[in-house]
């Protein structure tokens, strides 16, 4: 059955809707947030609450490139400060989708991003050096650790805008360019997957979306290999520069749509 009838899909609405799955391959192996464009468009050719449903397989196809590319880079005990605080929030999201309106939802996650920004970036600016991954230990790491966990399963949960607050919290970590990819890799894919049965249960996936989603996969894979290219030629100074700014375009476009 052709997908494009199924959901009244135009060429050009499929070519953005492929754009968008290339621009998500590159994201996960290059710069960390600029999928926000990609939600931005989902939620323009699609239904905004089946668009994040439609979204998510895609997401967890560009995780499974992400964790074969720098799965040597992952640094675990950040991962496991994160999951208990990310679960809580995907249960409160989960919870705020039941009742609130997508002006509502893209209100919040745009204000929460363009905050994490403007945190990071001052708190890049303050600090004396740059703090290393292992700070997770210390009690003001697990606080930081606490608060954006929830933070990035709320938004993941209700947008798949989980990106760019994971990024933000990396960035004021520490993170260097493939410990950075390495571990959010991990992270998304896990929390990705462990969001599976509460976007169904929602009504978010079907055999509609699944079908949309079986025709748009494969233009993952270019994209991540590009991103894969990419990545070595941009050095860290710039890489963080290309994270913060994805994340203020993503909290803006939220904000003014």
């Amino acid at each position: 059955m052709n997908t494009m009838t199924l959901w009244h899909i135009t060429g050009w609405e499929f070519a953005a809707l492929a754009f968008a799955a290339l621009l998500v391959g590159f994201s996960k192996t290059a710069v960390s947030g600029a999928n926000t464009v990609s939600l931005a468009v989902f939620a323009a050719v699609l239904p905004a609450r089946a668009s994040t449903g439609v979204l998510l397989p895609i997401l967890i196809a560009g995780d499974l490139l992400a964790v074969a590319t720098y799965r040597r880079h992952a640094h675990w005990p950040t991962l496991w400060r994160l999951f208990p605080a990310v679960a809580a929030g995907v249960v409160v999201g989960t919870v705020f989708l039941l009742w609130a309106d997508d002006a509502v939802v893209r209100t919040s996650i745009g204000a929460i991003l363009l905050l994490m920004a403007a945190v990071t970036v001052w708190r890049r600016r303050t600090a004396d050096h740059d703090e290393e991954p292992d700070s997770v230990t210390t009690r003001s790491g697990r606080i930081k650790a606490r608060s954006y966990g929830v933070l990035g399963g709320f938004t993941t949960m209700v947008a798949n805008a989980g990106g760019p607050v994971m990024s933000m919290y990396l960035l004021s970590a520490g993170f260097r360019k493939l410990g950075f990819l390495g571990t959010s890799a991990f992270f998304f894919l896990i929390v990705n997957v462990s969001k599976l049965p509460f976007s169904a249960g929602l009504g978010l996936i079907d055999g509609r979306s699944l079908l949309l989603d079986l025709a748009l996969v494969a233009f993952v894979v270019p994209g991540a290999l590009f991103g894969k290219w990419a990545v070595h030629r941009i050095n860290q100074r710039l890489f963080e520069q290309l994270v913060i700014a994805a994340t203020v375009v993503g909290g803006l476009q939220l904000l003014l749509r």
